[in-house]
């Protein structure tokens, strides 16, 4: 039994959930979302939110991916009621961003700026060094996050680069001179 895969998925607000053809459609103020229901499991409504379980408890399958299917569906909720965002920070001389409308325009240290095109659905703002990124899916606002932070990783030994807000980098000593 899945301690996770248990938990009543709280549905909160304007925020609504339908099971349709095998589909689970999240609908809510930031946007919707279309999912498949996962095979051998069902999922049900009940007072205060939604109950997800596997349709065969001795079934190992279903049994081991049960927490997992139950967050995702949890994920999908908060991102239609809250949305998700990271923070991306920028360390370097002459380094810039900007944003114009879908286009995220980078200046970092090559000979040409580097322009990425935001997916529908996401959005980000610039503010001096920082980046943000956010949307209603959790999925694809990780994985632009770590898009635009892979144009220029953080090197180790000035720390430039693009990094998360959150993360820490390890920094090395650099070459020493040679006494005589």
């Amino acid at each position: 039994m899945s301690r996770i895969g248990k938990k009543i998925i709280e549905v909160k607000g304007k925020t609504e959930a339908k099971v349709d053809n095998g589909n689970i459609i999240f609908s809510g103020p930031k946007g919707k979302i279309e999912m498949k229901l996962p095979d051998g499991f069902e999922l049900k409504k009940i007072e205060g939110g939604l109950e997800l379980s596997p349709t065969q408890l001795s079934s190992g399958k279903s049994n081991s991916k049960w927490g997992l299917y139950r967050t995702i569906i949890a994920n999908n909720i908060h991102g239609v009621t809250d949305g998700f965002s990271k923070d991306l920070e920028f360390t370097g001389v002459g380094y810039r961003a900007a944003v114009a409308g879908s286009m995220l325009t980078l200046n970092l240290g090559f000979s040409h700026p580097i322009e990425f095109q935001l997916p529908k659905g996401i959005e980000a703002k610039v503010d001096k060094n920082k980046i943000t990124v956010s949307g209603f899916d959790k999925e694809l606002v990780g994985l632009v996050s770590a898009k635009i932070r892979g144009f220029r990783p953080p090197e180790p030994y000035k720390g430039k680069g693009i990094k998360y807000s959150e993360e820490k980098i390890i920094r090395k000593a650099g070459k020493t001179s040679a006494k005589k």
